[in-house]
């Protein structure tokens, strides 16, 4: 679901401007087998997605998965244009459902996410993430389920809010804010994007250059919202079962929460076995590495930030799984 993609959306007037960000280069490092299984597990509005089937041969499948309806629509009209592609509304946590749905059971040739909010959803006021413009305090990438920002807000004790807002949105000033929160609740119900904007706003003692006072806060709250760091969690703990040998793990980031833990991940799997005893020889098999780092971190090109800013903080971290060693 990309904050965040450099196409302009093919299917539909009534749509908000979809830019995929490291368009290509995401999908050359998920691409490595013609004939494989990949996942797109944040398909958005298919950027990726339509750019790695042209590169697939008739064997070659794709699984699109997204928590948005309206990002299902979007899969919906590619399916009926490509059979190799099938679409799945769930979260790319439940990836090991998906794939049973869809009769997949070999291992996968790449997996790709392109975290965060999608251009459409930050775009459109209705679904209440961005402060820029005011809308309902929604914030849900699925609509059809859970509670929204403005539920969630309206029964949470302070002591949640600030933790919400310190561990996700990395806001110091969480406590002020959430004493101003539980404040105004007791005034009016907290229901606008505006509304709450101009809370953290004014609760917000030291503005942070060229970033508005609400951006921590309102990050915060949408990564609470809609589980996304747990979801990351999960979908790491099972990526190494689910990809093939020589299978690729690509992941666009664009903040620091998410891209430690994938680094994190990549990293250890690729240092293999930690808890062999000091001092004592061993061999490289022993050692059981998983993945192997497909070069560094990847940020947009000063061409494409150009383009669309909201590409200026991704970054895309790329690794392979090896082969079992007997």
């Amino acid at each position: 679901m990309s904050t965040h993609s450099a196409s302009v959306n093919p299917l539909a007037s009534t749509d908000h401007q979809h830019l995929t960000v490291l368009l290509q280069e995401a999908v050359a490092a998920w691409c490595s087998d013609p004939s494989g299984v990949y996942v797109d597990g944040t398909f958005g509005r298919g950027g990726h997605s339509r750019l790695l089937l042209e590169k697939l041969d008739s064997k070659g499948r794709l699984i699109g998965i997204d928590k948005d309806p309206r990002a299902l629509a979007a899969g919906r009209q590619l399916a009926a244009e490509d059979s190799r592609f099938s679409i799945h509304h769930a979260s790319f946590a439940d990836l090991p459902l998906c794939l049973e749905e869809a009769g997949i059971s070999q291992g996968l040739q790449g997996i790709l996410l392109d975290l965060g909010v999608s251009s459409p959803q930050l775009d459109d006021p209705e679904r209440g993430f961005s402060f820029m413009q005011d809308g309902p305090l929604d914030m849900r990438m699925d609509t059809s389920q859970g509670l929204s920002a403005a539920d969630w807000l309206a029964t949470a004790k302070e002591a949640e809010i600030s933790d919400v807002l310190f561990h996700y949105g990395e806001e110091r000033h969480a406590r002020r804010m959430a004493r101003a929160l539980i404040r105004a609740r007791e005034e009016a119900p907290i229901t606008r994007t505006g509304q709450l904007a101009e809370i953290i706003k004014a609760a917000n003692p030291s503005w942070e250059k060229h970033k508005h006072p609400a951006t921590r806060a309102f990050q915060g709250i949408r990564i609470h919202i809609n589980q996304e760091l747990k979801d990351l969690e999960r979908l790491l703990s099972q990526a190494l079962d689910l990809l093939a040998p020589g299978g690729r793990l690509v992941v666009i980031s664009f903040h620091s929460l998410e891209d430690r833990m994938v680094k994190r991940f990549i990293r250890d799997a690729a240092k293999g076995d930690s808890h062999l005893p000091p001092g004592v020889p061993f061999r490289e098999d022993e050692l059981k590495r998983r993945l192997k780092p497909l070069g560094k971190a990847v940020k947009a090109s000063a061409e494409e930030v150009k383009l669309n800013p909201r590409a200026r903080s991704a970054v895309m971290r790329a690794a392979e799984k090896l082969p079992e060693v007997p």
